[in-house]
C-alpha cells in the first residue's frame, strides 16, 4: 500500500478499510514515554491513536488529509472527549487550525514514510513543541518488511536522517517497528561541501531550480547525505537549458520544456583545482510528481522551505551557490565566486503557500486598522504584494509581522543593521504620503524590492519605479526578487542614490514622487532637482539628532513639509554618509553627541559632572504612553536651543540619571552642563505621572537649567496639545545651501552641507534663539 494521492486515501476510507490496529506494546510505550498535555496525531486515521491519547490524559488535536478518515473517525469515537477532529493536509494546508501555542506530544504512526517532504514537515512540527516536548515517529523497517511493502517501511539510513537535528533521540521496539522518541528540536547549520576530486580537465554543466506551488525548491539528499539541485554534466553540443531539463528528468522524473528554462547566471570556480562552469538555470513551469529514478544516487527528493535554507545541514557547493543566485542571501556564509548574472527576460514565477496569503491579509488588516493606510490602493498593495518573498530567510510569521518589526537582511561588520523591509505600517504610511495616482512615475533610494513593488502596485500597470542602492549585493538581490515576484514596472541601479537616478531613467519633467528609504542627515540636491513641481518626496530626515519621515512637496528651489511620521531607519551610506561627531566623558561611560555641526569643546564639563548638581523641576508631567509628547518636545528642544546636544549614558552611573544605552537632549556651556529627563512627579498628579526635570552641572549650570526648564514650558504651553496622539507640527520649509539669510522666512535655522532648514514653530515670539542663526522670528 504506498498511496501518493489524497483521492486514493479517500477511497480506501470510504471502502471501510484502516490501518494496522494499535498494538499492545505500543500503548504500553506511549503510556511509559509521554505525559500528559497537548497532542498532535498527525495522519489520525480512523482515530484509534487519538483516543488512546485522551484517555491517557491528552487533549488531542487529530488530524488527517483525508475527509472520509475525519468523518468514521468522528462516528466511532463518537463517546470520546477531549479529540478536536480537523481536515488537514500537514504538508500542504494552512496550519492556522493548529494551536498557535504549541504541543507537548506530536506522533507520526504510519504516516512518515508517506510524506512527500519529509524533512521540511519534521522541521515544522519540531518547531510546534513546547519545551520539554516530544515527538514520536512509529514505523515499519525495511529489514522486517516484506520487498513488496518496502514503500511503506524506512531503511537505516533513512532513520538515521529522521534523528538528524535533535538532541535527543531514543529507538524502542514495537513489535517489529520502530518506535522513536525525538526531544529537543536543534537544527543544524547549512554548510557548502565538495564532492571527490573529477578526473577530467574541466567540468561543464547546468543546475536546475524548481519550485512547487507554495515557492519551495525542489532538493535531493543523496546516498552521503548531502543535499542537491537536479543537474550534471552537458553531453556534446547540448545547450544549459536542455541539460537541465534532461537532468530534472533523468533524476526527478519531473517533465520541463527548455522553452521553461532560463539561464540566470553562470558561476565560474574550481573543484580541486579542475576548472569548473556551472549555469544556474530557472526551470518556471513543469509536470510530473517527483520521484526516485536513480536510487544508487539519490535517497528522495523532497521541496525545501527557503526560510531553512540557513539550518539545512551539508549541500553541494554548486547547488548552495546556484541557490543564492536565484535567492541572494539565503544560504549564508558561502565562499566567494565568480559570477556573471545574464539579463535573462523570464516570466515572474508564482507560487506560495495558503498561510502566507492568510498572514498575508492579516497584516494589511491590521496596518489598515492602525489608520496606516486609508487608501483602498495601498490596502491593494499590502494585500497582494507578497512580502515573504523578498525577505525569503524570514519564515512566514517573521514576514508578515504587522506590528513595529523590520526584517533586517543585511549588517556590516560589526553587526549594525544596514539593509531592511521595513516595518509594513511605516511603508503604507510612507507612500501614503506621495499620493501617488495611476500612472504615476516614482524614484527610490534605497533598495530591497518590496517598497518598490508596493509603490508599483499603487502606481497601477502604466506606473513604473526607479530604484538605486549603493549596494551591490543589495541591488543583485533585489533585482533577483523583482523577477522572481515582480510587475516588470520595477528598475533596479547600482548607483549612489544621492546622486539621483541616471538622466535616462528620469522622466521628461521629473518624477511624481520620490522615496528616501534610508536616514539621511541632510536632502541631496538631485533629489529635488529630479522632481517634478507639485510632486512629493518622502524621507526620514535626522533633525538634531531625531528622525521623522517627513513629506515634501516641491515648489519651485523649495521643498515645503506636509506631514511628519515618527520613524526609525538604517542609516545613509555613499558620499551622504556622515559620522556624528562625539565627545567622550568619565572614560567612556558618557558621551556628548553633536549631531549638527562639529563637536564643540567641552573642557571643564568632565570636572563639573564630579561636582554639586542643581535640578530644576519644570512643573510639567507626562502620562504613560505619550511618547508622541517627548517626540514633539525633542525636537523642539534641537532647533531651538543654543548649543544643544545629546548626553547618552553608554554605561550605567551614579553621576547622571540617564539610563544606560538611552540619550537625553543637553545643552553645553563654558565648563557646564544641562540635560533633560523625565522622573516620577513629586507633587501631586497621579502615581504614573512623569515629571520633565532638569539637571545641571558648573558654573553656568543654574542659567542653563533655566533656559532648558523655559523651553519645556514653551513647549507645553504652544506645541504640547490635549489629544495624547497630536501636537501642533511646526512649518518647515527647505531651502537650497547658498540661500541668503535675507531671502529665508523668518524662523530657527539649520544649516547643512545641501540644504537650509527653516522651522518656525507656534509661539516662537523672540524669546528664545536659535541654535545656529536666526534670519527672523514668528510672531
Amino acid at each position: 500500500m504506498t498511496y501518493t494521492t489524497r483521492d486514493q486515501w479517500e477511497a480506501h476510507f470510504a471502502e471501510g478499510r484502516g490501518f494496522r490496529q494499535l498494538g499492545e506494546r505500543e500503548r504500553e510505550l506511549l503510556a511509559e514515554h509521554t505525559g500528559g498535555g497537548r497532542a498532535l496525531d498527525v495522519g489520525c486515521g480512523t482515530g484509534e491513536l487519538a483516543a488512546y491519547l485522551a484517555s491517557l490524559g491528552h487533549t488531542v488535536d487529530a488530524v488527517d488529509f483525508a475527509d472520509t478518515a475525519v468523518a468514521r473517525a468522528r462516528d466511532e469515537h463518537a463517546d470520546v472527549e477531549g479529540v478536536r477532529w480537523l481536515c488537514l493536509d500537514i504538508e500542504r494546508d494552512d496550519p492556522a487550525p493548529l494551536h498557535a501555542d504549541g504541543y507537548d506530544l506530536v506522533v507520526l504512526r504510519l504516516v512518515y514514510p508517506f510524506l512527500r517532504d519529509r524533512g521540511r514537515v519534521l522541521r515544522s512540527l519540531g518547531g510546534r513543541l513546547r519545551d520539554g516536548g516530544a515527538l514520536v515517529v512509529i514505523t515499519p523497517v525495511a529489514r522486517t518488511t516484506p520487498e513488496e511493502r518496502r514503500g511503506i517501511a524506512l531503511d537505516e539510513d533513512e532513520i538515521a536522517l529522521l534523528g538528524a537535528g535533535w538532541k535527543s533521540v531514543r529507538r524502542l521496539d514495537a513489535d517489529g517497528m520502530a518506535f522513536l522518541i525525538l526531544r529537543g528540536p536543534s537544527p543544524v547549520g547549512t554548510r557548502a561541501v565538495e564532492k571527490s576530486r573529477p578526473t577530467t580537465h574541466a567540468l561543464t554543466g547546468a543546475l536546475a531550480v524548481v519550485t512547487d506551488d507554495a515557492g519551495r525548491v525542489l532538493l535531493g539528499r543523496s546516498h552521503r547525505g548531502v543535499l542537491e539541485l537536479p543537474g550534471g554534466k552537458t553531453q556534446g553540443p547540448e545547450g544549459f537549458a536542455e541539460a537541465a531539463a534532461r537532468e530534472l528528468l533523468e533524476e526527478t522524473g519531473l517533465v520541463a520544456d527548455p522553452a521553461d528554462a532560463y539561464v540566470v547566471t553562470m558561476l565560474v570556480d574550481d573543484s580541486h583545482g579542475i576548472p569548473r562552469l556551472t549555469a544556474v538555470v530557472r526551470v518556471t513551469a513543469w509536470s510530473g510528481t517527483p520521484a526516485n529514478p536513480e536510487r544508487d544516487k539519490f535517497v528522495r527528493w523532497e521541496f525545501a522551505d527557503l526560510h531553512a535554507l540557513s539550518r539545512i545541514g551539508e549541500v553541494f557547493l554548486p547547488a548552495a551557490r546556484a541557490l543564492d543566485a536565484v535567492w541572494p542571501g539565503v544560504v549564508p556564509g558561502l565562499p566567494p565566486v565568480a559570477s556573471y548574472p545574464l539579463a535573462a527576460d523570464r516570466p515572474a514565477v508564482p507560487g506560495e503557500p495558503a498561510e502566507a496569503v492568510r498572514l498575508r491579509r492579516a497584516m494589511a488588516d491590521l496596518v489598515t486598522a492602525g489608520g496606516w493606510a486609508p487608501s483602498e490602493p495601498v490596502r491593494e498593495a499590502l494585500r497582494n504584494v507578497p512580502r515573504h518573498r523578498f525577505a525569503p530567510e524570514a519564515d512566514l510569521a517573521t514576514a508578515y509581522d504587522g506590528g513595529d518589526r523590520a526584517v533586517v537582511t543585511r549588517r556590516d561588520e560589526t553587526g549594525v543593521a544596514i539593509s531592511s523591509v521595513s516595518a509594513a505600517w511605516l511603508q503604507a504610511d510612507m507612500i501614503e504620503s506621495l499620493r501617488l495616482r495611476p500612472g504615476a512615475r516614482v524614484y527610490e533610494a534605497g533598495s530591497g524590492g518590496y517598497n518598490a513593488e508596493l509603490i508599483a502596485h499603487v502606481a497601477g500597470p502604466g506606473g513604473r519605479v526607479v530604484t538605486v542602492d549603493i549596494d551591490p549585493w543589495v541591488v543583485r538581490r533585489t533585482r533577483a526578487f523583482i523577477a522572481e515576484a515582480g510587475s516588470g514596472r520595477v528598475t533596479a541601479v547600482e548607483a549612489d542614490a544621492a546622486l539621483g537616478a541616471p538622466a535616462h531613467l528620469v522622466p521628461r519633467g521629473g518624477f511624481d514622487g520620490s522615496m528616501i528609504t534610508y536616514s539621511c542627515w541632510d536632502i541631496a540636491p538631485a533629489w529635488r532637482e529630479q522632481l517634478a513641481e507639485g510632486g512629493l518626496l518622502v524621507l526620514p530626515l535626522e533633525m538634531g539628532g531625531y528622525s521623522r519621515a517627513v513629506a515634501f512637496e516641491r515648489r519651485g528651489e523649495v521643498l515645503h513639509a506636509r506631514r511628519f511620521t515618527y520613524c526609525g531607519f538604517v542609516r545613509d551610506q555613499g558620499r551622504q554618509a556622515r559620522s556624528t561627531p562625539v565627545v567622550p566623558l568619565l572614560g567612556g561611560a558618557l558621551t556628548l553627541r553633536f549631531d549638527e555641526g562639529a563637536a564643540a569643546g567641552a573642557e571643564g564639563v568632565e570636572e563639573a559632572l564630579r561636582g554639586p548638581r542643581h535640578e530644576v523641576a519644570t512643573g510639567i508631567t507626562m502620562g504613560a504612553g505619550t511618547g508622541v509628547y517627548f517626540g514633539s518636545l525633542q525636537l523642539y528642544a534641537a532647533t531651538t536651543l543654543p548649543g544643544f546636544c545629546r548626553l547618552r549614558a553608554d554605561e550605567d552611573t551614579e553621576v547622571v540619571a540617564v539610563a544606560e544605552g538611552r540619550d537625553a537632549p543637553a545643552v553645553l556651556g563654558d565648563a557646564s552642563l544641562a540635560y533633560l529627563v523625565h522622573l516620577p512627579a513629586r507633587h501631586g498628579g497621579r502615581s504614573e505621572d512623569r515629571e520633565w526635570v532638569v539637571h545641571a552641572f558648573g558654573p553656568e549650570g543654574a542659567r542653563l537649567a533655566e533656559l532648558v526648564a523655559a523651553t519645556v514650558r514653551a513647549w507645553d504651553r504652544h506645541i504640547r496639545t490635549a489629544d495624547d496622539d497630536r501636537h501642533a507640527d511646526l512649518v518647515l520649509t527647505v531651502h537650497p545651501a547658498g540661500t541668503p539669510d535675507h531671502l529665508l522666512p523668518a524662523g530657527d535655522v539649520l544649516d547643512k552641507a545641501s540644504s537650509r532648514l527653516v522651522f518656525r514653530w507656534p509661539g516662537r515670539n523672540g524669546h528664545l534663539p536659535g541654535p545656529a542663526r536666526v534670519t527672523g522670528l514668528a510672531s
